[in-house]
């Protein structure tokens, strides 16, 4: 039991990087005076860290996975960016890096580069990558969880039929873990960001293409192929223009980035989203129109969303979640007028809290998830008071 116990704390704050000790009672289900033995036979043998902190005017011991544990990498490959993280097992980054990526990218050559810029980075913080315990990265296609492949055919050319995982584990012997964009930022999100408190949670991510993360009890649920929350693919109009994966008509024709700078003349230089977002922020009339319009389809998408899956919080991220209420206020306005009313009120649309990083910081989550934590051979300490005497902070 004793065992199994010091198990339960470990897994805990994997899953969730810091908390109190009443936190930890809380999560793991144990009393206050075991989880109080149990972080101090732990931080002994040098397992957890504590520190102090303040939770509601009152003073608290934070604990966390300790820093020595070792280093984990987090990547995020979007249309046009590479975005990688390291991090201790507490989540905190050490070092980031990122760069742009051609829209056309294929597997191998960005698996090549990734393997050098992680070794790059890790010497720079003077490590190699063998001191990584586990790598974990984001594609912006849905992913099969049963074949670690691509589960669409056509949402991500140059990457299909590839185990990505065991391909960069090839190239840096260690071992990754890969998922969706949208799942991975809204496991961020859920983990330590706006959606912590929610029982269930949407994470719409909207960019250069759009879709959506599922929340469920804290846990991502893929669906039987991994396609769950492809919004971007949504049909609004049967007849409208043809999307990347072949249909009419697809959310991604109104609302992602392509179809949004195509409104624009080439004279007017709106090459990336990030040459929108600046001109509305500037004031222009016509980029902010845009987005506004953007908005306006992505709420009727989630509310076809909500009605099906009826989650209790929304949040927007992504390169063109950056516009803020520009955005979300005529989303918020068609999920009104589209959802099905409910006694308890439509799901609160927020920001991200993470930006542009939430995915990375998703892929460093379940980096920390896969790695071994042994906590069930720690010898207790032979002068550790008994239970009753033991203080306890909240």
């Amino acid at each position: 039991m004793r065992e199994a116990n010091r198990a339960r704390v470990v897994e805990s704050l994997k899953r969730h990087g810091r908390l109190t000790q009443i936190e930890l009672a809380g999560s793991t289900g144990l009393s206050p005076a075991t989880v109080s033995n149990i972080v101090k036979e732990l931080t002994a043998s040098g397992l957890l860290h504590t520190s102090f902190t303040s939770r509601s005017g009152r003073r608290a011991t934070l604990v966390s996975l300790a820093r020595r544990l070792g280093l984990v990498a987090g990547v995020h490959y979007s249309s046009r960016h590479l975005r990688i993280a390291i991090a201790d097992t507490a989540r905190t980054i050490v070092t980031q890096s990122s760069l742009p990526l051609p829209l056309d990218h294929r597997h191998d050559a960005e698996l090549d580069r990734l393997a050098l810029l992680l070794g790059d980075m890790m010497e720079t913080i003077g490590g190699s990558l063998s001191d990584l315990l586990s790598v974990g990265l984001a594609l912006p296609a849905p992913v099969d969880p049963r074949t670690g492949m691509i589960s669409t055919p056509g949402l991500l050319r140059g990457w299909e039929g590839v185990d990505v995982a065991e391909s960069l584990s090839a190239r840096i012997g260690r071992q990754v873990h890969v998922d969706s964009e949208a799942n991975l930022g809204g496991l961020a999100e859920a983990r330590e960001g706006n959606g912590r408190t929610a029982a269930s949670s949407v994470f719409i991510r909207v960019g250069h293409t759009i879709s959506a993360g599922l929340i469920v009890g804290g846990d991502l649920f893929r669906g039987f192929n991994g396609k769950a929350g492809q919004i971007g693919h949504v049909t609004l109009d049967e007849n409208g223009p043809i999307c990347r994966c072949s249909n009419r008509g697809c959310l991604e024709t109104y609302a992602g980035g392509p179809a949004l700078l195509s409104l624009f003349p080439p004279s007017v230089g709106m090459h990336r989203l990030g040459d929108l977002l600046h001109a509305a922020e500037a004031g222009d009339g016509s980029a902010r129109r845009v987005i506004a319009d953007a908005g306006r389809h992505i709420g009727i998408a989630a509310a076809s969303l909500c009605n099906l899956f009826d989650p209790e919080l929304i949040v927007v991220g992504g390169e063109l979640g950056q516009a803020g209420e520009i955005l979300m206020a005529p989303m918020r306005h068609s999920l009104e007028r589209t959802a099905l009313p409910a006694a308890g009120g439509l799901p609160e649309i927020v920001g991200a809290s993470f930006g542009e990083w939430a995915e990375a910081r998703g892929a460093i989550a379940i980096a920390v998830d896969h790695v071994t934590v042994d906590a069930q051979n720690v010898p207790a300490p032979p002068d550790l008071p008994a239970a009753s005497s033991l203080p306890f902070s909240a």
